[in-house]
Protein backbone atom coordinates (compact mmCIF):
# COMPACT_ATOMS: atom_id res chain seq x y z
CA UNK A 1 0.00 0.00 0.00
CA UNK A 2 1.32 3.41 -0.97
CA UNK A 3 2.52 5.51 1.97
CA UNK A 4 2.65 9.25 1.22
CA UNK A 5 5.85 10.90 2.38
CA UNK A 6 5.67 12.54 5.77
CA UNK A 7 5.89 16.29 5.46
CA UNK A 8 8.55 17.62 7.79
CA UNK A 9 7.73 20.76 9.78
CA UNK A 10 9.30 23.84 8.22
CA UNK A 11 11.27 24.71 11.36
CA UNK A 12 13.10 21.36 11.09
CA UNK A 13 13.91 21.58 7.39
CA UNK A 14 17.35 23.15 7.81
CA UNK A 15 18.18 20.87 10.71
CA UNK A 16 17.53 17.72 8.68
CA UNK A 17 20.13 18.67 6.07
CA UNK A 18 23.48 16.84 6.02
CA UNK A 19 25.65 17.93 8.93
CA UNK A 20 28.23 19.60 6.68
CA UNK A 21 25.56 22.15 5.72
CA UNK A 22 24.42 22.86 9.28
CA UNK A 23 26.07 25.84 10.92
CA UNK A 24 28.31 24.84 13.83
CA UNK A 25 26.81 25.82 17.16
CA UNK A 26 27.90 25.79 20.80
CA UNK A 27 25.46 25.91 23.71
CA UNK A 28 26.85 27.21 27.00
CA UNK A 29 25.04 26.17 30.17
CA UNK A 30 26.04 28.61 32.90
CA UNK A 31 27.42 31.58 30.95
CA UNK A 32 29.09 33.58 33.73
CA UNK A 33 32.58 35.06 33.75
CA UNK A 34 34.27 32.03 32.17
CA UNK A 35 31.48 31.58 29.65
CA UNK A 36 31.80 35.18 28.48
CA UNK A 37 35.56 34.81 28.13
CA UNK A 38 34.95 31.74 25.98
CA UNK A 39 32.50 33.53 23.70
CA UNK A 40 35.00 36.34 23.10
CA UNK A 41 37.47 33.75 21.73
CA UNK A 42 35.10 31.95 19.37
CA UNK A 43 35.44 32.60 15.62
CA UNK A 44 32.74 34.11 13.46
CA UNK A 45 31.72 30.75 12.02
CA UNK A 46 30.36 29.41 15.31
CA UNK A 47 26.82 30.18 16.45
CA UNK A 48 26.77 30.85 20.20
CA UNK A 49 23.83 30.12 22.48
CA UNK A 50 23.62 30.51 26.25
CA UNK A 51 21.07 29.29 28.77
CA UNK A 52 20.10 31.75 31.50
CA UNK A 53 17.39 31.76 34.14
CA UNK A 54 17.73 35.55 34.51
CA UNK A 55 15.65 37.50 32.01
CA UNK A 56 17.65 40.60 32.90
CA UNK A 57 20.72 39.13 31.15
CA UNK A 58 19.05 38.72 27.76
CA UNK A 59 20.03 42.13 26.37
CA UNK A 60 23.61 41.81 27.61
CA UNK A 61 24.06 38.39 26.01
CA UNK A 62 22.61 39.62 22.72
CA UNK A 63 24.99 42.58 22.69
CA UNK A 64 27.87 40.08 22.69
CA UNK A 65 26.53 38.17 19.71
CA UNK A 66 25.08 35.36 21.84
CA UNK A 67 21.60 33.90 21.34
CA UNK A 68 20.00 33.93 24.82
CA UNK A 69 17.78 31.01 25.84
CA UNK A 70 15.57 31.30 28.90
CA UNK A 71 15.46 28.20 31.07
CA UNK A 72 16.03 26.94 34.58
CA UNK A 73 18.02 23.81 35.40
CA UNK A 74 15.84 23.35 38.48
CA UNK A 75 12.72 23.28 36.26
CA UNK A 76 13.28 20.47 33.73
CA UNK A 77 10.17 21.40 31.72
CA UNK A 78 11.94 24.62 30.64
CA UNK A 79 14.82 22.70 29.05
CA UNK A 80 12.92 20.84 26.31
CA UNK A 81 13.82 23.31 23.56
CA UNK A 82 17.57 22.81 24.14
CA UNK A 83 17.72 19.34 22.63
CA UNK A 84 18.16 20.15 18.93
CA UNK A 85 19.88 23.52 19.12
CA UNK A 86 23.58 22.70 19.26
CA UNK A 87 26.06 19.98 18.32
CA UNK A 88 28.44 21.00 21.11
CA UNK A 89 27.45 21.71 24.71
CA UNK A 90 29.66 23.29 27.36
CA UNK A 91 28.31 22.78 30.89
CA UNK A 92 29.68 25.36 33.36
CA UNK A 93 26.76 25.52 35.79
CA UNK A 94 27.33 24.60 39.45
CA UNK A 95 25.33 21.87 41.20
CA UNK A 96 22.85 22.75 43.96
CA UNK A 97 24.30 23.92 47.26
CA UNK A 98 22.89 20.96 49.20
CA UNK A 99 22.90 17.18 48.91
CA UNK A 100 25.36 14.73 47.41
CA UNK A 101 23.92 14.50 43.87
CA UNK A 102 23.48 16.91 40.96
CA UNK A 103 19.89 16.81 39.69
CA UNK A 104 20.58 19.76 37.39
CA UNK A 105 22.95 17.94 35.07
CA UNK A 106 20.70 14.89 35.25
CA UNK A 107 17.76 17.00 34.02
CA UNK A 108 19.75 18.20 31.02
CA UNK A 109 20.95 14.69 30.17
CA UNK A 110 17.38 13.36 30.33
CA UNK A 111 16.31 16.13 27.97
CA UNK A 112 19.05 15.24 25.49
CA UNK A 113 18.37 11.49 25.82
CA UNK A 114 14.66 11.98 25.16
CA UNK A 115 15.49 14.05 22.09
CA UNK A 116 17.64 11.28 20.60
CA UNK A 117 14.82 8.74 20.87
CA UNK A 118 11.94 10.96 19.73
CA UNK A 119 13.51 13.33 17.20
CA UNK A 120 16.40 11.31 15.82
CA UNK A 121 16.14 13.01 12.41
CA UNK A 122 17.58 16.19 13.95
CA UNK A 123 21.22 16.91 14.68
CA UNK A 124 22.10 16.03 18.24
CA UNK A 125 24.88 17.01 20.58
CA UNK A 126 28.00 15.08 19.59
CA UNK A 127 30.26 16.69 22.20
CA UNK A 128 29.54 17.61 25.79
CA UNK A 129 32.23 19.19 27.99
CA UNK A 130 31.67 19.32 31.75
CA UNK A 131 33.54 21.65 34.13
CA UNK A 132 34.16 19.64 37.30
CA UNK A 133 36.49 20.23 40.24
CA UNK A 134 39.82 18.87 41.42
CA UNK A 135 38.16 18.43 44.81
CA UNK A 136 36.86 15.01 43.74
CA UNK A 137 40.28 13.56 44.65
CA UNK A 138 40.02 14.49 48.33
CA UNK A 139 43.23 14.73 50.33
CA UNK A 140 46.20 13.23 48.50
CA UNK A 141 48.79 14.15 51.17
CA UNK A 142 50.73 16.32 48.72
CA UNK A 143 51.19 13.55 46.13
CA UNK A 144 51.47 14.25 42.42
CA UNK A 145 48.06 13.40 40.95
CA UNK A 146 47.27 12.26 37.41
CA UNK A 147 43.84 11.72 35.85
CA UNK A 148 44.08 7.97 36.47
CA UNK A 149 44.01 8.36 40.26
CA UNK A 150 40.69 7.08 41.70
CA UNK A 151 38.59 9.94 43.09
CA UNK A 152 37.87 9.93 46.81
CA UNK A 153 35.59 12.91 47.52
CA UNK A 154 35.31 13.75 51.20
CA UNK A 155 32.79 16.61 51.11
CA UNK A 156 29.25 16.84 49.77
CA UNK A 157 30.48 19.64 47.52
CA UNK A 158 32.88 17.21 45.83
CA UNK A 159 30.39 14.32 45.90
CA UNK A 160 27.92 16.39 43.90
CA UNK A 161 30.57 16.88 41.23
CA UNK A 162 31.46 13.18 41.29
CA UNK A 163 27.79 12.31 40.80
CA UNK A 164 27.61 14.66 37.81
CA UNK A 165 30.71 13.07 36.27
CA UNK A 166 29.17 9.61 36.64
CA UNK A 167 25.91 10.78 35.05
CA UNK A 168 27.77 12.30 32.12
CA UNK A 169 30.00 9.29 31.46
CA UNK A 170 27.04 6.92 31.56
CA UNK A 171 25.17 9.10 29.09
CA UNK A 172 28.19 9.29 26.80
CA UNK A 173 28.69 5.52 26.71
CA UNK A 174 25.01 4.73 26.18
CA UNK A 175 24.36 7.36 23.49
CA UNK A 176 27.69 7.56 21.71
CA UNK A 177 28.26 11.15 22.76
CA UNK A 178 31.80 12.39 23.26
CA UNK A 179 31.77 13.52 26.89
CA UNK A 180 34.87 15.25 28.23
CA UNK A 181 35.45 16.15 31.88
CA UNK A 182 37.67 19.02 32.99
CA UNK A 183 38.83 18.89 36.61
CA UNK A 184 39.51 22.47 37.62
CA UNK A 185 41.27 23.88 40.71
CA UNK A 186 41.15 27.45 42.02
CA UNK A 187 40.38 30.01 39.30
CA UNK A 188 42.00 33.43 39.48
CA UNK A 189 42.45 36.55 37.34
CA UNK A 190 43.02 40.23 38.14
CA UNK A 191 39.93 41.16 36.08
CA UNK A 192 37.68 38.52 37.65
CA UNK A 193 35.38 39.48 40.57
CA UNK A 194 37.10 38.14 43.68
CA UNK A 195 39.73 36.69 41.38
CA UNK A 196 42.79 37.54 43.48
CA UNK A 197 43.66 37.12 47.18
CA UNK A 198 43.93 40.89 47.66
CA UNK A 199 40.80 41.19 49.84
CA UNK A 200 41.87 38.28 51.98
CA UNK A 201 45.28 39.86 52.47
CA UNK A 202 43.73 43.21 53.39
CA UNK A 203 41.62 41.44 56.01
CA UNK A 204 44.70 39.81 57.48
CA UNK A 205 43.21 36.31 57.33
CA UNK A 206 45.83 33.86 58.63
CA UNK A 207 47.10 30.80 56.82
CA UNK A 208 48.86 27.63 57.93
CA UNK A 209 52.44 27.43 59.03
CA UNK A 210 54.77 25.62 56.65
CA UNK A 211 54.84 22.37 58.64
CA UNK A 212 51.04 22.05 58.37
CA UNK A 213 50.54 23.65 54.97
CA UNK A 214 48.94 22.07 51.90
CA UNK A 215 49.69 22.28 48.19
CA UNK A 216 47.21 24.33 46.17
CA UNK A 217 46.59 24.37 42.42
CA UNK A 218 45.52 27.26 40.21
CA UNK A 219 44.46 28.25 36.71
CA UNK A 220 44.09 31.70 35.18
CA UNK A 221 40.55 32.37 33.95
CA UNK A 222 41.76 33.12 30.41
CA UNK A 223 43.67 29.83 30.22
CA UNK A 224 40.60 28.00 31.52
CA UNK A 225 38.48 29.56 28.79
CA UNK A 226 40.97 28.46 26.15
CA UNK A 227 41.09 24.95 27.63
CA UNK A 228 37.29 24.70 27.39
CA UNK A 229 37.41 25.59 23.69
CA UNK A 230 40.18 23.08 23.07
CA UNK A 231 38.14 20.39 24.83
CA UNK A 232 35.09 21.12 22.67
CA UNK A 233 37.09 20.17 19.57
CA UNK A 234 39.92 17.98 20.84
CA UNK A 235 38.61 16.27 23.96
CA UNK A 236 38.54 12.48 23.76
CA UNK A 237 35.40 10.44 24.60
CA UNK A 238 34.83 9.87 28.34
CA UNK A 239 38.24 11.39 29.04
CA UNK A 240 39.32 13.45 32.06
CA UNK A 241 41.71 16.40 31.83
CA UNK A 242 43.33 18.45 34.57
CA UNK A 243 43.15 22.17 33.82
CA UNK A 244 45.82 23.75 36.00
CA UNK A 245 49.01 25.73 35.50
CA UNK A 246 52.58 24.65 36.21
CA UNK A 247 52.79 26.14 39.71
CA UNK A 248 53.20 23.77 42.65
CA UNK A 249 52.90 26.14 45.59
CA UNK A 250 52.03 25.63 49.21
CA UNK A 251 48.97 27.71 50.00
CA UNK A 252 50.86 29.96 52.39
CA UNK A 253 53.56 30.57 49.77
CA UNK A 254 50.84 31.56 47.29
CA UNK A 255 49.49 34.19 49.68
CA UNK A 256 53.03 35.41 50.45
CA UNK A 257 53.73 35.74 46.73
CA UNK A 258 50.55 37.75 46.19
CA UNK A 259 51.28 39.97 49.20
CA UNK A 260 54.74 40.78 47.86
CA UNK A 261 53.34 41.59 44.41
CA UNK A 262 50.69 43.92 45.88
CA UNK A 263 53.00 45.51 48.43
CA UNK A 264 50.87 44.22 51.32
CA UNK A 265 51.76 42.53 54.58
CA UNK A 266 52.16 38.79 54.43
CA UNK A 267 49.40 36.90 56.27
CA UNK A 268 50.08 35.57 59.78
CA UNK A 269 50.89 31.85 60.04
CA UNK A 270 49.10 29.52 62.44
CA UNK A 271 49.36 25.88 63.42
CA UNK A 272 46.53 23.70 62.18
CA UNK A 273 45.23 23.42 65.74
CA UNK A 274 45.02 27.20 66.16
CA UNK A 275 43.60 27.70 62.66
CA UNK A 276 40.71 25.35 63.41
CA UNK A 277 39.73 27.61 66.30
CA UNK A 278 39.98 30.88 64.33
CA UNK A 279 38.85 30.05 60.80
CA UNK A 280 35.44 28.97 59.51
CA UNK A 281 34.74 25.34 58.51
CA UNK A 282 34.56 26.47 54.87
CA UNK A 283 37.98 28.10 55.06
CA UNK A 284 39.45 25.06 56.77
CA UNK A 285 37.98 22.75 54.14
CA UNK A 286 40.33 24.29 51.56
CA UNK A 287 43.25 23.78 53.93
CA UNK A 288 42.50 20.10 54.53
CA UNK A 289 43.38 18.72 51.10
CA UNK A 290 46.83 18.68 49.54
CA UNK A 291 47.71 17.55 46.01
CA UNK A 292 49.94 18.52 43.08
CA UNK A 293 47.97 18.12 39.88
CA UNK A 294 49.70 16.92 36.72
CA UNK A 295 48.68 18.76 33.54
CA UNK A 296 50.46 16.61 30.93
CA UNK A 297 47.23 15.62 29.16
CA UNK A 298 46.20 19.25 28.90
CA UNK A 299 49.38 20.02 26.97
CA UNK A 300 49.78 16.84 24.91
CA UNK A 301 46.19 15.85 24.06
CA UNK A 302 44.36 19.18 24.11
CA UNK A 303 47.60 20.81 22.89
CA UNK A 304 47.11 23.90 25.00
CA UNK A 305 50.00 26.31 25.50
CA UNK A 306 49.39 28.11 28.77
CA UNK A 307 49.41 31.88 28.50
CA UNK A 308 50.09 32.13 32.23
CA UNK A 309 52.16 29.07 33.22
CA UNK A 310 52.71 30.38 36.76
CA UNK A 311 50.64 32.25 39.32
CA UNK A 312 53.25 35.03 39.42
CA UNK A 313 52.78 35.68 35.70
CA UNK A 314 49.00 35.62 35.99
CA UNK A 315 48.76 37.94 38.98
CA UNK A 316 51.16 40.37 37.29
CA UNK A 317 49.09 40.44 34.10
CA UNK A 318 47.45 43.75 33.30
CA UNK A 319 43.63 43.43 33.25
CA UNK A 320 42.13 43.73 29.80
CA UNK A 321 39.89 46.67 28.98
CA UNK A 322 36.23 45.53 29.20
CA UNK A 323 34.42 45.38 25.87
CA UNK A 324 30.70 45.80 25.45
CA UNK A 325 30.46 43.70 22.33
CA UNK A 326 31.89 40.36 21.36
CA UNK A 327 34.75 40.93 18.87
CA UNK A 328 34.96 38.29 16.17
CA UNK A 329 38.23 37.16 14.60
CA UNK A 330 38.53 37.63 10.86
CA UNK A 331 38.55 33.91 10.19
CA UNK A 332 35.30 32.38 9.01
CA UNK A 333 36.48 28.79 9.43
CA UNK A 334 36.19 27.12 12.86
CA UNK A 335 39.04 24.84 11.82
CA UNK A 336 41.35 27.84 12.16
CA UNK A 337 40.41 28.34 15.81
CA UNK A 338 43.66 28.15 17.74
CA UNK A 339 43.25 30.40 20.80
CA UNK A 340 46.83 29.63 21.68
CA UNK A 341 46.64 25.87 21.16
CA UNK A 342 49.10 24.08 18.93
CA UNK A 343 48.01 23.25 15.40
CA UNK A 344 44.58 23.31 13.81
CA UNK A 345 41.36 22.32 15.50
CA UNK A 346 39.77 19.27 13.89
CA UNK A 347 35.98 19.45 14.09
CA UNK A 348 33.60 16.52 13.76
Amino acid sequence: MFQPPVKRPRQYAALSMPMRFVRMSVLIIGCGDIGLRITSLMPHGVRLLALSSDAGRVAGLRSRGIVPLTGNLDLPSTLRRLAALATRVLYLAPPPAQGSTDPRLLALVRCLRRHVSVMSVLPRAVTLVYASTSGVYGDCCGDAVTETRPPQPTSDRARRRMDAEHTLRTYGRQRGVRCTILRIPGIYAPDRPGGTPRDRLLQGTPTLQTADDVFSNHIHADDLARACIAALWRGQPQRVYHVNDDSHLLMGDYFDLAADLYGLARPPRLSRHDAQRQLSPMQMSFMSESRRMDNTRLKTELRLRLRYPTVAQGLNARPKTPKTQNPKPKTQNPSDLSCGVHGRVRHT
